[in-house]
């Protein structure tokens, strides 16, 4: 039954079509319910609370992952988040197959809570320097952090000299498809082999692949980027999560140091080769106190849509809860 429901909704040749419409005025099926800002410097078991790039709610004990892009001392912090405000209660590691990470080996980027099992799943970007080629991945921790097992990369997604993933434009959005058979991941910006950044009037390409909980690869979608709204930015895709069977929500997130960010979040579904994509929310039209550098995406237990920003540990950023209700 599983392989009939792949053939349907997933099997399908890889990146030779594109199809995207074009960005559309505000969705009323999008609704603003609150935001809530951490306050700086908050310390749980010994380390600093920053760079939340992810989050998932566990459903079996009714708390909050939320996973740290600490290079460092990469971590998941458990909690508590509502529409009355966020409670961070403890912290664990993430620990490799073969003991701690060394520091900087692993860019941890999303998370989710694997209902199957309670286990976690996360994603982290690998690194790219002059002298240094780490590949993403995507990997099973079991709850006290440490290694349960990993997903092998595929070819297209290796740090190879001329192609794979530019620098910190990896693996960034993970969700869970079709009841937990399959795992799709969010490349957050062109692969060298498929054409330069975005710029103020072409977005660029990035890959959503789809794989079996084993990791054999079912499908590769071509995901259409916006262009940058001001030149000498950035942009990217920062998350995906499943909304129904072959439908996702995606989150682009646009970046200018004079102007700050643009956060858009896109209804996607797979149309061919592509994900065909019509805008539900350009965030900073919400009664928000500023749009921060917004990441992570996940349902809460009563369906509530929870965003979550990566402050970089700057003094100049937060992190941010927004949580939006979806018609």
């Amino acid at each position: 039954m599983l392989c009939a429901m792949l053939r349907r909704l997933l099997l399908v040749p890889v990146l030779l079509g594109l199809c995207v419409t074009p960005a559309q005025a505000h969705n009323p099926e999008v609704r603003f319910l609150s935001e809530h800002v951490l306050p700086k410097g908050l310390v749980v078991g010994g380390t600093t609370v920053g760079g939340i790039s992810g989050l998932d709610h566990d459903r079996r004990t009714g708390k909050w992952i939320l996973i740290s892009d600490d290079r460092v001392a990469p971590r998941f912090y458990e909690g508590k988040l509502s529409r009355k405000g966020v409670e961070f209660t403890d912290v664990h590691s993430l620990v490799g197959p073969n003991g701690p990470y060394q520091p900087g080996t692993v860019d941890p980027e999303d998370v989710r809570v694997d209902k199957w099992t309670g286990d976690l799943l996360w994603s982290q970007e690998g690194d790219r320097t002059p002298t240094t080629l780490i590949d993403p991945s995507v990997q099973f921790s079991r709850k006290d952090g440490s290694f349960k097992r990993g997903l092998p990369t595929p070819e297209d997604l290796k740090m190879k000299p001329e192609s794979g993933p530019r620098q910190n434009q990896a693996l960034e959005g993970l969700t869970f498809a079709l009841g937990g058979t399959l795992v799709v991941t969010a490349v957050e910006g062109p692969l060298l082999q498929d054409g330069p950044p975005a710029d103020e009037n072409t977005g660029a390409v990035s890959r959503v692949i789809v794989q079996t909980r084993s990791g054999q690869v079912v499908a590769q979608y071509r995901y259409q980027q916006e262009p940058l709204f001001a030149a000498g930015g950035s942009t990217g895709v920062t998350a995906i999560l499943e909304k129904s069977p072959g439908v996702y929500l995606v989150l682009e997130r646009s970046f200018h140091s004079s102007f700050g960010n643009k956060v858009r979040l896109f209804e996607a579904r797979p149309h061919g080769t592509t994900l065909k994509k019509r805008l539900l929310a350009d965030i900073g039209t919400f009664p928000v106190s500023k749009v921060d550098n917004l990441e992570g995406m996940a349902w809460g237990p009563d369906g509530t849509l929870w965003l979550v920003s990566d402050d970089n540990f700057s003094a100049s950023q937060v992190t941010q809860f927004i949580a939006l209700a979806m018609r």
